[in-house]
């Protein structure tokens, strides 16, 4: 334990005790609800499936008034524990942190506020019990204003066209994870918005289950132009990450060579206006764009081709499918 009292180490008599069914994290990085009452809620949903379980609270930055909370609230459960994190360091963090903590085989993930109805934690077991590794959560029929759907369908609008998945509510915060496959997920920044998609395109078994939307999560959500502007970036990266990660020089290549291209027309065109029309070229500068353009094409595909030697010199140690079954 650390000088804050908040970080909650296993103990000896934690390590002895026999490991729960499911551990439920819960990350704390932005806002909250009532954490007293959504671990109520959740966990007698729990205990009425006859799942034991443990709950691990992530604090991630200075939340005071959640920490009082979870404080009162271990006191009274033990099994509930605490980890804190001192700066915001993201909820990707939060979430490795807590599969790192995490004892039980099967892991699911809940955001701190309350977004889904715990009654129908049962059809997510449910799915998880027909072979799937991961299940995610899709809130349907959505019930919040108009403003909150509109941009949540456009968000996965675009998603679902770059990137080929199916997916209509990645932001949704309860999965089941299947412990197994954590190794096979790269979290950090804010890519665990994009946990199913990663684990589709590794061949991991995954299924998208309708949930029915708490009404603790229908508030007007308005944000800044800067988290509009990180969204988008996100997205990019998620294109680049789904689409060209084993093939870097497509990419660049693309890139590359439409700019070659583009420099290559005007300089063949300013060419045949200087020898065909017998016109000057020294105050055109439409010359030093062809030649830069050209430049910056080559620069583009170098950058691809290197991207290309790095991945064919660690392909051996590259694993990015997951193994279902081996039949001997």
């Amino acid at each position: 334990m650390t000088q804050n009292g908040y970080r909650r180490d296993f103990d000896q008599n934690l390590q002895q005790e026999e490991p729960p069914e499911v551990s439920v994290l819960v990350p704390i990085c932005e806002r909250h609800d009532d954490l007293t009452e959504l671990y109520r809620l959740y966990s007698n949903e729990l205990s009425k499936l006859g799942k034991s379980f443990e709950f691990i609270f992530v604090v991630a930055g200075a939340f005071d008034t959640a920490l009082a909370d979870l404080s009162k609230l271990r006191s009274s459960d033990k099994r509930i524990r605490v980890t804190r994190i001192p700066a915001r360091f993201g909820e990707s963090t939060a979430l490795l942190e807590g599969f790192r903590e995490a004892r039980a085989p099967l892991i699911m993930t809940l955001a701190s506020y309350i977004q889904i109805e715990p009654t129908d934690l049962s059809e997510v077991f449910r799915a998880y019990a027909e072979g799937y590794d991961i299940v995610v959560t899709r809130r349907y029929p959505r019930i919040d204003p108009f403003l909150n759907r509109m941009q949540s369908a456009l968000y996965h609008f675009i998603i679902r066209k770059l990137t080929g998945t199916p997916f209509r509510d990645i932001t949704s915060g309860l999965r089941l994870i299947n412990r197994e496959v954590l190794p096979k997920l790269v979290l950090y920044g804010d890519l665990h918005r994009f946990i199913p998609i990663f684990a589709l395109q590794r061949g991991i078994r995954i299924k998208e289950v309708a949930v029915s939307q708490r009404k603790e999560d229908t508030r007007v959500r308005l944000v800044t132009p800067g988290v509009y502007l990180r969204r988008i970036l996100d997205i990019l990266t998620l294109f680049f990450l789904v689409k060209f990660t084993r093939k870097p020089f497509r990419f660049f290549g693309l890139i590359g060579s439409s700019l070659f291209l583009a420099g290559l027309l005007l300089t063949a065109y300013l060419t045949a206006y200087r020898l065909f029309g017998h016109f000057g070229l020294a105050n055109r500068p439409i010359l030093l764009l062809g030649i830069l353009l050209m430049v910056f094409g080559i620069q583009t595909l170098s950058i691809g081709l290197i991207g290309e030697l790095i991945i064919f010199s660690h392909a051996k140690d590259i694993q990015d499918y997951n193994i279902d079954d081996l039949l001997e």
